[in-house]
């Protein structure tokens, strides 16, 4: 009778994991949805001649001819990019970007970032602007994320979305501590460490530095928990590392938020980061150690770090400071180039899986500089005939791309791995068989490149699915937030950013299930290493800075 009353509570411990785990990534995106202003103008530009008030919606604002600028004029004598109209702390101002006719205000020539005022009239070309006050508040305007109105329902406090959290993390805990009908504590010791961990992050955040949300940096610690209460029975001393290494980009999660604080900071850092992601890369090939066919290790004493994973976050630095110089320098041949040497470092270490993410971001970003198809076209053609290279000299390479679409029939050789991911995700159903009771944590790689499979086996496919909705959700997400951002830079960071986690989970979750050829990269804060889980905290980072609610507290604005 006892045994049926434990099978029994085990079975609704299993149940209540997921059941939480859908509560809290539903109202962890609730509260970004709930807690935006109404969208309204923040200043006005009357046009003289048409009578016409433009309303200016954005903290940097493109004035040009082109389709993509943000205030488009139907003027001849104006270029397609002509002037960018901004706001800083110090109040609004506008720059030439190398216009053909120039850009005037009050009369005189605008030759450098210029403050302007109300009242102030502003030359474009043949168009002539005065600067006006926000006289009224528009409707706010249907939005595909944020649709909410002020009546909604207000959302859950952070501090009651951190104790969902605890929760969640402490029943997984609790099942991982009965696995195989043994009582192993264990993990209540691995819980205990990353919850206080947890509590002393959401401390800093929320009291000291005073974040007025903090929905974000919740979804992170809810990720990192998950990966870390996986890995305990797997080995409990890479559990801990990854605790440590959680603890780690937290650090560097809030030092790169403040880093990152004031936008003209940013051109000033951009060459010297650029230089320091090649130069890591270079040491990377020059002392690397190869793991699992790639050479992106470093061993330094009893640690090792993957240079390339941090290197994602340099990337997305110095991608969206280049696209934010644009507007006054039209050069973009020095990221193609970096981009091109980036790629070809990766390849020639053998991780083709990152170099693969590497070139689909540097499509992103120069998609969002251009808006050009006709060049991601070309780009892709150019990719696929490296690839065709690739397979010619790397024959490992090309026996995962025979397996691809037809893992049965090489059950036993180059789709072995994929096999026992779709055998053991059916046996895991839709609440797991528990924590440390599945199989195919003691197949290679299960920690890292097969962890969906040990996620959905142990788990449950409730659990699995709702942590990759979790992930690819940030993309809407970021694309809200947006056009609300105080600076481009924060925009085309925070994009790029959700979509280079996106693209790293597609490869690692259809890789594992046999929709696309296995790469061997990791789920963003689930897989064990340390460097990933940084990099994703890093990664976070400029999705939280574009969210202009982040700085409202130094503004004294928590709108």
């Amino acid at each position: 009778m006892l045994q049926v009353v434990l099978d029994i509570a085990t079975v609704l411990l299993r149940v209540l994991i997921s059941v939480y785990a859908v509560i809290i990534v539903y109202h962890c995106f609730a509260a970004m949805r709930r807690q935006r202003r109404p969208e309204a103008p923040l200043i006005m530009l009357y046009d003289c001649l048409s009578g016409e008030k433009i309303p200016i919606l954005f903290w940097e604002n493109s004035i040009g001819r082109n389709r993509g600028s943000d205030i488009r004029l139907a003027d001849p004598t104006v270029s397609r990019d002509h002037c960018v109209l901004l706001r800083r702390e110090e109040g609004w101002m506008i720059t030439d970007t190398n216009s053909k006719s120039g850009t005037f205000v009050n009369g005189r020539q605008v030759t450098k970032r210029q403050l302007i005022y109300i009242d102030d009239k502003i030359c474009i070309g043949s168009s002539e602007f005065v600067l006006l006050r926000r006289t009224e508040l528009e409707e706010e305007k249907p939005n595909s994320w944020y649709f909410s109105r002020a009546k909604d329902k207000p959302s859950m406090k952070s501090s009651n979305l951190m104790i969902l959290i605890t929760f969640c993390h402490l029943f997984m805990a609790v099942s991982a501590s009965f696995a195989y009908d043994k009582q192993d504590f264990t993990p209540m010791t691995v819980f205990a460490g990353f919850t206080i961990i947890s509590w002393v992050f959401f401390f800093v955040s929320t009291v000291i530095i005073k974040r007025v949300n903090f929905e974000l940096e919740a979804l992170g610690i809810f990720l990192c928990g998950t990966g870390v209460l996986l890995l305990v029975h797997n080995d409990v001393k890479q559990a801990y590392v990854q605790m440590i290494a959680s603890l780690a980009g937290m650090i560097f999660f809030l030092f790169l938020i403040k880093f990152i604080e004031n936008p003209d900071r940013i051109a000033g850092w951009h060459t010297i980061i650029m230089v320091m992601a090649v130069l890591m890369l270079a040491i990377n090939i020059i002392f690397g150690k190869v793991q699992y066919g790639a050479a992106n290790w470093i061993t330094i004493g009893s640690v090792s770090i993957q240079p390339s994973e941090l290197v994602k976050v340099a990337y997305i630095f110095v991608g969206a400071g280049t696209l934010d110089q644009l507007q006054t320098n039209k050069n973009l041949i020095v990221f193609i180039i970096f981009s091109g040497v980036c790629v070809a470092m990766l390849a020639f270490m053998g991780d083709f899986g990152t170099a693969l993410i590497f070139f689909v971001t540097f499509l992103l970003i120069s998609f969002m500089r251009s808006g050009d198809f006709r060049m991601l076209i070309l780009a892709l053609v150019g990719a696929a005939l490296g690839g065709t290279i690739i397979l010619q000299f790397k024959p490992y390479i090309a026996d995962r791309f025979s397996a691809w679409g037809k893992v049965w029939e090489f059950e036993q050789s180059a789709g072995f791995q994929q096999a026992r991911v779709l055998t053991n995700t059916a046996s895991g159903g839709l609440f797991g068989v528990g924590i440390g009771n599945g199989y195919l944590k003691y197949y290679f790689a299960a920690a890292s490149d097969l962890v969906f499979g040990v996620l959905s086996e142990e788990l449950g496919l409730v659990v699995s699915v709702t942590i990759a909705i979790a992930i690819g959700a940030l993309v809407f997400y970021t694309r809200a937030i947006t056009t609300r951002s105080r600076s481009t830079f924060y925009s085309i960071s925070a994009c790029c950013a959700a979509g280079l986690l996106i693209c790293q989970m597609s490869l690692n979750i259809f890789g594992s299930t046999d929709l696309l050829p296995l790469t061997g990269v990791t789920l963003p804060f689930i897989s064990q290493g340390g460097s990933s889980v940084i990099s994703c905290w890093g990664l976070l980072a400029f999705m939280k800075a574009a969210d202009e609610r982040t700085y409202a507290i130094k503004r004294g604005d928590n709108r």
